[in-house]
């Protein structure tokens, strides 16, 4: 004979884990949370690329043309490049190499290279947040970025 405690017990069952309906369901929510964040997140990369790049060219504009912010004694002190010789660099790698053609810089004149005028460690002044070089147009006075989705470009 069966007694009224054993039946209790056998219909009585702790389950642990989840069913295949309730799996199944988590991933489908997992798979719809994913299609909706990765092309977020992608434009969120992309806009942290296009940032990056705008403010390394805004750092290459002041090594241009100095930054007009810094002055000593009422006299502007941070002139760049330009300030220096007299004309914008031939090439973005005058900025942080002297070349062959430009004289040091005299104290007592003012005029000549004082360099270097941007952060060189691995060349990376030169190449844009996706990698790609810059374009620098000297006669037109700008400096561009075409490797992202939008072109950025910058005049000094």
């Amino acid at each position: 004979m069966i007694g009224r405690g054993m039946i209790g017990a056998m219909m009585r069952r702790d389950h642990k884990g989840f069913t295949l309906i309730e799996v199944v369901l988590i991933i489908v929510v997992l798979g719809i949370i994913a299609a909706v964040a990765i092309p977020r997140m992608g434009d969120l990369a992309e806009s942290s690329r296009k940032s990056a790049t705008l403010s390394e060219l805004q750092a290459i504009k002041k090594a241009i043309v100095g930054n007009p912010t810094i002055s000593s004694g009422g006299r502007y002190i941070d002139v760049g490049f330009e300030g220096d010789i007299g004309h914008p660099p031939a090439s973005l790698s005058e900025l942080g190499a002297k070349p062959g053609s430009l004289v040091v810089y005299n104290k007592f004149t003012r005029h000549g290279w004082n360099g270097p005028y941007i952060d060189t460690s691995g060349n990376e002044y030169l190449t844009d947040a996706w990698g790609g070089s810059y374009r620098y147009n000297q006669a037109a006075r700008t400096i561009s970025s075409e490797s992202g989705t939008d072109t950025i470009t910058i005049s000094f």
